[in-house]
């Protein structure tokens, strides 16, 4: 497997001697510029943008406004949903509020001193967000008025999920919560034995057609009965493998994508997998390491990997269509399908197109001078984005590149070949076949 950026780890337990003897506190973070040591020169430096832009497609930015203070320069979750004319979002420092999708004016605000660290989620009239101290709270979409807020056993950094009349919530424990909607009582638990190293972040849950899917550490996808909690079936995408707790890392942290009666996943270290939900049959595995997340089409996935290159697969094999490598180490969201491209944020405020079709870059915008924090939001024709400084985003992209031609994705049809990649990149390859 290629070298590439290590991501922040959490560490469980005390460890000594990780190049150096390193002295962390219970289930602190390791934070790593380049393996933790903020002194060390990164050996692989953010791949430079070139000063033109590509112009096939216009961005604009339609409106910013901020929220709070920003992520306080931790790994969260946290990120907006959209639901009719509104966009909700929440700040570490305990804002939260509603936005009109259209200009960005706040229609509500609440600062509740709540270091809010996953989410929201948003149904008609519920909003569930998570905490760093985790708690979890369920707000009034109306106003933010508390529902109810409970105390869970660990931080939670993934988004709660609003799941029938169910919050269902992955703590970073590897726990899984079932809390009655209505209520806030908990209905259900179910917690896996999480390894000494694992990347700090947690797989959000999945709705499935009968059940719960979500990612966990050690490269285990679960399949919960919503009723009592318990595995419908669990599987080993991507077992752990190497020598050091480092290289056994193998945590799903990417949200599960569900597609009819499969679902898609990635994990760190190890491979992108489609997985039958009836059954929970490993369908195929390709080698390729992820913790950023996916998109999927009926047609084609898409696949940010951990050196931050972009990937095109065929969702009936996992065979390659295209990379995109020109991005490298810009520590990339995961993608999103807008129209008949793909979009991403990266670590300076950059959202840039790409096209579905072959991976070219079709366009990018800086919206500030601060990471995208989370994946970008899709509602219509407009990207919203949260980035870690607090701002709150919605930008549009113009041009024939940009607009969705047919109902069939069209990578469907198409080919590597060498205009896959920009000037300078090289050619998309397929992915590794095991």
């Amino acid at each position: 497997m290629n070298a590439h950026r290590p991501p922040r780890i959490q560490r469980r337990t005390l460890l000594i001697g990780l190049g150096s003897a390193l002295l962390l506190q219970g289930c602190g973070s390791l934070g790593l510029g380049w393996l933790g040591l903020g002194r060390e020169k990164d050996p692989h430096p953010p791949t430079e943008l070139t000063k033109t832009a590509p112009q096939e497609v216009r961005i604009s930015t339609l409106w910013t406004t901020d929220i709070g203070k920003g992520n306080d320069g931790r790994a969260l979750s946290l990120r907006p949903a959209v639901i009719g004319n509104r966009v909700y979002a929440a700040d570490h420092s305990g804002t939260i509020a509603a936005l009109n999708a259209a200009d960005g004016r706040l229609l509500w605000e609440r600062k509740m001193r709540i270091p809010f660290s996953g989410g929201p989620d948003v149904d008609g009239e519920h909003l569930a967000v998570g905490a760093s101290n985790g708690e979890l709270l369920l707000l009034s979409t109306r106003d933010g008025s508390q529902r109810w807020r409970v105390q869970l056993g660990s931080e939670i950094l993934s988004v709660p999920r609003i799941i029938g009349d169910l919050v269902v919530v992955h703590t970073i424990d590897d726990s899984v919560y079932g809390i009655d909607l209505n209520e806030g009582s908990e209905r259900w638990r179910f917690g896996y034995q999480a390894p000494i190293l694992t990347l700090r972040g947690s797989s959000s849950p999945t709705a499935g057609p009968e059940g719960i899917i979500v990612g966990v550490s050690s490269g285990r996808l679960v399949y919960l009965d919503p009723a009592q909690g318990l595995p419908i079936w669990e599987v080993v995408v991507s077992p752990p493998s190497g020598r050091t707790e480092l290289e056994r890392i193998a945590d799903i942290d990417t949200d599960p994508v569900v597609l009819g009666d499969q679902v898609f996943v990635a994990s760190f270290n190890g491979d992108l997998a489609a997985v039958e939900i009836n059954g929970g049959a490993v369908l195929w595995r390709r080698e390729l390491s992820a913790h950023a997340g996916l998109a999927a089409t009926p047609e084609a996935l898409y696949i940010t990997d951990s050196n931050d290159q972009l990937w095109a697969a065929d969702p009936t094999d996992g065979a390659g269509r295209w990379r995109q490598d020109a991005l490298r180490y810009r520590q990339l969201t995961a993608p999103v399908v807008i129209g008949n491209a793909l979009a991403v944020g990266d670590l300076e405020g950059y959202v840039h197109w790409v096209s579905r079709r072959d991976g070219r870059l079709l366009g990018r915008e800086r919206v500030a001078k601060a990471a995208v924090a989370s994946t970008p939001v899709v509602a219509g024709e407009t990207l919203y984005l949260q980035l870690e400084n607090g701002t709150i985003a919605a930008l549009r992209a113009t041009g024939a590149a940009s607009r969705t031609t047919s109902s069939a994705d069209p990578s469907a049809s198409a080919r590597p070949s060498a205009s896959a990649a920009s000037p300078g990149a090289e050619p998309p390859i397929p992915l590794e076949r095991n």
